[in-house]
């Protein structure tokens, strides 16, 4: 789908992250933004991917696990709203699902694995979806969304926290500089 969703296609919160979104396919932008999410992190050693730039902030792999979880969210919303369900879709606890996870534990290759499996799975669903599907509007998360907008609020929401990676994580003094 090449056409950006309208402001009135997705509540003005996630403006946020679509606003951060180049013009374009957004298939193209989502295959184009895995591969480099995971150059961008695959070297990362475990003692990194353990770093918080804050107490109260979530590790680099937490991170990772959060945007693996909204994916798998987001593309289960984005079907059934392409699948004509009338139903409102909750809303989930970001913070409960991080707490209840356990990334730390899991190495980075892993969750960067498990990302991309999702994403392939988000790309295939998408591709499969007929022009009119990506008109489609259910409500989620309390208000109105289409399914072109949930596809560009995936991208943007992991646009948005890689750029949280990059400046906080990787530009703080603490940051610790081992390699592999």
């Amino acid at each position: 789908m090449e056409k950006r969703p309208g402001f009135k296609e997705y509540d003005a919160y996630f403006s946020r992250y679509v606003n951060l979104l180049p013009d374009g396919d957004i298939v193209a932008i989502l295959e184009q933004q895995i591969k480099e999410t995971n150059i961008s992190l695959q070297n990362l050693t475990e003692t990194q991917g353990l770093f918080r730039y804050s107490p109260n902030k979530w590790s680099v792999k937490e991170i990772i696990g959060h945007l693996t979880d909204t994916e798998r969210i987001l593309s289960y919303t984005l079907l059934c709203i392409a699948r004509g369900e009338n139903k409102e879709l909750p809303r989930y606890d970001k913070d409960v699902y991080v707490q209840n996870a356990a990334f730390d534990k899991q190495t980075i290759n892993e969750l960067l694995l498990n990302l991309t499996i999702v994403r392939n799975a988000t790309l295939q669903l998408l591709k499969s979806l007929n022009p009119e599907d990506w008109l489609r509007q259910g409500i989620a998360n309390g208000s109105e969304v289409t399914v072109q907008a949930l596809a560009s609020i995936l991208a943007g929401h992991e646009l948005h926290h890689c750029n949280i990676i990059k400046e906080n994580y990787f530009g703080s003094d603490y940051f610790p500089l081992c390699r592999r």
